[in-house]
């Protein structure tokens, strides 16, 4: 199994404090970094996450929240979600895994962790267990955290063709009047990744939407139509 505490000391060991500073001023941060740049930290979790094989989903949930909960520095938490999407984890991928999505990404609050687990873990809960899923992302279109609605939006960013219309459009026109640019770029951003597919529905839908869809929107909608 895992041990978290070797790991944690691994990355403090590796970091490098100036880049860690320039990190933390970029991302607007309260939690610092080690400093450790994208593909350093990969290959050091390379060798964890091959020994990595918890048992049972409960073993993998605590994994995850400890390391999570536990973390000091921003980097043991992007190690917390790459062990949530681990290979091991593929058959627990579903509605009873969103209360641990749920909790990363309301504690995490920020674009860098929110975004990526609602592509990556959201959606493959999503993808696992469309129709309980389904009725759980509704309920978070409208919930008072703004980071479950952006998930609820971008959710389904890596789906291509099998993209739920009726789930994007409900979550988007759950979200229509919100001023914040949170959630007016995951509309927009949303609507782009599936212009690549379908352009012509967005093009049209982002027409019906009139003057109720706002301008970051639009533009991040239209901008390769």
């Amino acid at each position: 199994m895992i041990d978290l505490e070797a790991l944690r000391a691994e990355m403090a060991a590796a970091g490098d404090p100036e880049k860690a500073a320039g990190q933390q001023r970029y991302m607007k941060s309260a939690m610092p970094y080690h400093g450790l740049a994208a593909p350093e930290l990969r290959a050091l979790l390379r060798p964890h996450l091959l020994d990595f094989a918890p048992a049972e989903r409960a073993e993998w949930e605590q994994t995850v929240r400890a390391f999570w909960d536990g973390a000091t520095h921003r980097e043991e938490r992007y190690a917390a979600i790459a062990l949530a999407q681990h290979r091991s984890a593929r058959a627990w991928q579903d509605r009873d895994t969103l209360a641990l999505y749920r909790h990363l990404i309301v504690t995490g609050a920020w674009w860098d962790y929110v975004d990526e687990i609602a592509a990556r873990g959201v959606g493959a809960c999503l993808l696992a267990d469309r129709d309980r899923v389904n009725s759980e992302m509704r309920e978070w279109t409208v919930d008072d955290d703004l980071w479950l609605r952006r998930t609820s939006v971008i959710c389904q960013l890596t789906f291509g063709p099998g993209l739920d219309r009726d789930l994007l459009t409900f979550a988007i026109e759950r979200n229509l009047d919100d001023t914040s640019f949170w959630l007016r770029k995951a509309i927009g951003w949303a609507l782009r990744q599936h212009a690549r597919v379908d352009p012509d529905w967005v093009r049209a839908y982002v027409d019906s939407l009139g003057d109720r869809l706002s301008g970051l929107s639009r533009r991040e909608a239209t901008k390769h139509l």
